[in-house]
This record gives C-alpha cells, structure tokens and sequence, in this order.
C-alpha cells in the first residue's frame, strides 16, 4: 500500500545539491523543507500542490538562490517527509496557513515573497487575504482565487464538470486505494502525460513523484486536502462565498490555459479581489506550467519579485 515514512528516502542528502534539508516543528507539525540561498536574502516560500511534493520547485529554488533569494520549499502537512495528521480537520485551510506562518517565523523573518501552484497557490492565497501583513508579494501558478471558484461552481456547469475529482475525493476509502496500488502508477500517468507534448516530466521525475505519493499515509492525507475543502466550501457557498475581501499586496498570476481542471474563466474580473495584479497567459502551456515553460516561467517570477 505504502512504503515506510522513515525509510526509502525520497529525498537523500547529496552534497551537490543546491538545497539542504532540514525540519520545523511549526503550529504542532513536524515540516520537512529544503532551503538555499544567502541567509541574508529577502525569503522566498514556495507551496506545492496535490499531487507533488517540495520537488516542484527544484529548477526555481537554485533560479532564486542565484539572484539573492532565500528559498525555502517545504513538503506540506501530510506529504512525503513531512507529517500526515490523520484527522480530516487536520487540513482546513487556517491549518494549512498557519503552517506558511510558522515556517515564516521559523526562517527569523516577519515577511516573505510566497510563490504557490495548485493547492500551494490556494493556501497563499488565502495567506494574503487573512495575514495581508506576512505577504510582500504572491506569486500564483494555476490556482483559482477561491472566490472566483466558488463564483463558477455557482454559475458554470463546465467548471462545474472539471471539478469531478474533488467529489471524487470525498468517497471514503476508494481513492486512496485507486491512487497508490502498483506503486501509485496513475499518479506515475498523471505526470507523464502532462503537458502539451506528454513530455513535461522526465521519467527520473516522475519516478520520484510516485515514491513520494506512495510513502505510507501520503494518499490519505492528499485527500483530506479536498475533503476539508469540501466541507467547508458547502458551508460557505449559501452565504455567498468568501466575499469582496481584497488582496492589496502584489499579486502575479500565471496561468496555463490548456489547464484541462480550471477554467480560463476563473480569471474574469480577477482585479474585483486584487488591487494589484498582474496576469500572464501560457496559452500552449497546461496545469503544470513551471514544468512544461520553465524559463518564461521563471523569467517572469524573477522580474516579478524584483519590480
């Protein structure tokens, strides 16, 4: 079912690397993370997503690290090193924030530059929206603002439609064995066959996505991210949502638009929760645009950061 949390690691120590690892026990988790970069350096965070872990990052952590940058990539509660509270409400999204605060405060600093992509985007945007005064800039890969995203739940049944995995998710038991038998071989499919091209992901890549996603707990874990999502999206949308709280820091959104999840709709009228906003549109590029477009990616990300 799953390979032994403290065994196999997916992450060995190699002197080459331009990361070192290390632990946090921050808002009552153990975080596994990976830093570089001078120690003096303005503080970059970067958030994974579902189903990937602290590696996302690993050709913008030395990116950053080179143009000054303290970079610090953990994996999220309840994946790869890090650890998986078994507890559906172990993952509603205060938890989820107050992980990214406590890192913060872990790294010395009052503020970061956070930089997110998928379920990492959506905890940085909820970051910016209730800690305003943590963030100094957001940087969003192919992450729908949540109340744009419950704005299409409500009136797009194409979105409506994409979303399937999320009600998925919420079956007890069933995905979790569908995602890791074999040694998690559809999470190994997702992977390969991101990308315009199916080929966005090296085969040493997605082996290493699968031994992450197949450590013992990990599946479960991913999961409750949308099963608490879920519940707390149900109890939200009859009262309209998240509301008109606008995000004032300075805002990047880059976007994939053969995301085959999200919507290019999601980015209508963005500016009605964001004062300062930037959008740059990949239109050959899908969800995983730092994997399938690194280098415009990572371009806009530094200039973006460095404005």
């Amino acid at each position: 079912m799953g390979r032994d949390a403290d065994c196999d690691q997916v992450d060995p120590d190699d002197p080459d690397d331009p990361w070192d690892h290390d632990l946090a026990v921050v808002n009552g988790v153990r975080l596994h993370y990976v830093v570089a970069g001078p120690p003096d350096g303005d503080l970059v965070v970067c958030l994974h997503g579902f189903p990937a872990y602290w590696y996302t990052w690993h050709e913008a952590i030395p990116a950053l690290a080179d143009a000054g940058y303290r970079v610090v990539a953990p994996d999220m509660r309840g994946y790869n090193r890090s650890a998986k509270p078994r507890r559906v409400a172990a993952y509603r999204m205060a938890e989820l924030v107050g992980d990214v605060v406590g890192l913060i405060e872990h790294a010395g600093r009052e503020t970061a530059h956070v930089v997110g992509h998928d379920w990492g985007a959506l905890v940085a945007w909820h970051l910016a929206a209730d800690r305003p005064g943590i963030v100094d800039r957001l940087a969003v890969l192919n992450a729908p603002h949540p109340s744009a995203y419950e704005r299409e739940l409500r009136s797009n049944p194409g979105q409506l439609l994409r979303s399937w995995y999320v009600l998925f998710a919420q079956i007890p038991r069933l995905p979790e064995f569908l995602l890791s038998r074999n040694d998690a071989a559809l999470v190994g499919q997702l992977f390969e066959r991101a990308g315009a091209d199916g080929h966005a992901f090296s085969p040493p890549a997605v082996t290493r996505y699968c031994e992450a996603f197949a450590r013992t707990g990990v599946p479960r874990s991913s999961l409750n991210y949308y099963r608490a999502a879920f519940r707390e999206t149900v109890r939200r949308l009859p009262r309209g949502g998240l509301g008109d709280r606008l995000i004032e820091v300075p805002t990047l959104v880059v976007w994939g638009e053969r995301d085959p999840a999200l919507s290019v709709s999601l980015l209508e009228d963005l500016d009605r929760w964001v004062a300062d906003l930037t959008v740059e549109r990949l239109p050959d590029a899908g969800h995983w645009v730092l994997a399938e477009e690194p280098e415009t990616v990572l371009n806009s990300l530094l200039a973006f950061l460095d404005r």
